[in-house]
């Protein structure tokens, strides 16, 4: 991840576009580091918000179109090669499939903001023959909802990022304990999940 983000540094404004789209083909890059980081980076050069907002956006958009065209053309029988050959993507695909036959069409506007089928909810719809046209209104509704509220988070941390150290500064030992708590409460519940699966 550390290259990806001396990438951004060394090349600006076209390798945060390459990158969400890439991100958003489903190609393993974390949109929570990657969005915010451009979000910050975006602030640091004097790039506006709704630009930023507006290019990764259109980035996100390029990217799942190609997924969907995927999920479209090679249907149901190419995601089940896909999650025998890769099993991590097994549970994403069928959540889903959950997400997309409880919402409709409305599941890639949704789905865009729940991480575990984030990204792949775009090969469930090409597979359930969704329209382009419907696909591309409403997936646009959900990427720009999710990368508004990434970007958002870095481009104002970088902006107040004084006010931000002084009140870590000032309450670190009760951010550092909640951190740690969280940390805990969520191991158990995977521990939890793993042992209920099983």
């Amino acid at each position: 991840m550390d290259q990806l983000l001396q990438w951004i540094e060394s090349y600006g404004t076209p390798a945060i576009i390459l990158l969400i789209a890439l991100e958003y083909a489903c190609f393993p890059i974390s949109s929570e580091l990657v969005l915010p980081f451009a979000g910050a980076f975006g602030a640091g050069i004097g790039l506006s918000l709704p630009l930023l907002i507006l290019y990764s956006s259109a980035a996100g958009l390029a990217g799942t179109s190609l997924t969907y065209a995927i999920g479209r053309y090679g249907g149901s029988p190419l995601l089940e090669k896909i999650m025998a050959r890769f099993p991590s993507s097994k549970k994403p695909i069928l959540a889903s499939y959950r997400t997309f036959g409880d919402r409709g069409r409305l599941a890639v506007c949704v789905g865009r903001v729940i991480p575990i089928c984030r990204t792949y909810i775009a090969f469930v719809a090409g597979a359930c023959g969704q329209s382009f046209p419907a696909y591309v209104i409403f997936s646009s509704i959900g990427i720009t909802i999710w990368n508004t509220l990434l970007i958002c988070l870095g481009y104002y941390f970088y902006n107040y990022r004084d006010v931000f150290f002084h009140y870590f500064d000032k309450y670190k030992t009760f951010i550092l304990i909640i951190g740690l708590l969280l940390i805990l409460l969520l191991l158990f519940s995977r521990k939890t999940e793993t042992e209920e699966e099983a």
